[in-house]
């Protein structure tokens, strides 16, 4: 009975991500309900990064050299992604309620510093009611299982999430 207890506890994170990754699609409900987007496979800090003590964003973009390319990354080098289901120029995010569990946005405000990124930095109000980056146009987003700097594992998912170069298009491969 010790030995299934094991297992069992094992096989749960596994089978934790593999629902996380099948429900997150480009579904085009963006209520307040799950909308197919599903919940990340653990909790991620990522969205937060960058917080001085006043509880304002001192957001910054940078560039990584990876195997897709050239990508934007947080100042902490998190990868950020673009989702196709947003209308880029729109000012608006369609990621919303469970969407934005797996897929928080970057916060930020007016004052963003970037390193190597040449595509025009704007913000919006997210989903959530706080100040989001957008580049090109694109609303950006991390995704929750990327827990180490330079992890692009949201990249692709569903066909509809993808890093983005420095000029803010998306790496669609």
């Amino acid at each position: 009975m010790r030995t299934t207890t094991l297992m069992t506890r094992a096989a749960a994170p596994a089978l934790a991500l593999m629902f996380v990754l099948a429900g997150c699609s480009g579904g085009s409900d963006t209520g307040g309900d799950t909308g197919g987007y599903g919940a990340p496979a653990e909790e991620s800090d990522s969205g937060d990064a960058g917080m001085d003590d006043g509880g304002m964003a001192a957001a910054s973009l940078g560039v990584a050299d990876t195997d897709l390319g050239t990508i934007v990354t947080d100042g902490d080098g998190m990868t950020v992604y673009q989702f196709d289901s947003d209308t880029q120029g729109s000012g608006e995010s369609t990621c919303a309620g469970e969407c934005l569990a797996a897929w928080p946005p970057v916060h930020g405000g007016d004052d963003v510093q970037a390193d190597g990124v040449t595509g025009e930095i704007g913000t919006i109000t997210g989903s959530d009611g706080e100040p989001q980056l957008t580049l090109d146009g694109w609303p950006l987003y991390y995704f929750a299982s990327d827990t180490q700097p330079g992890d692009t594992m949201g990249q692709g998912v569903k066909g509809v999430w993808w890093v983005v170069t420095p000029q803010g298009e998306p790496v669609r491969e």
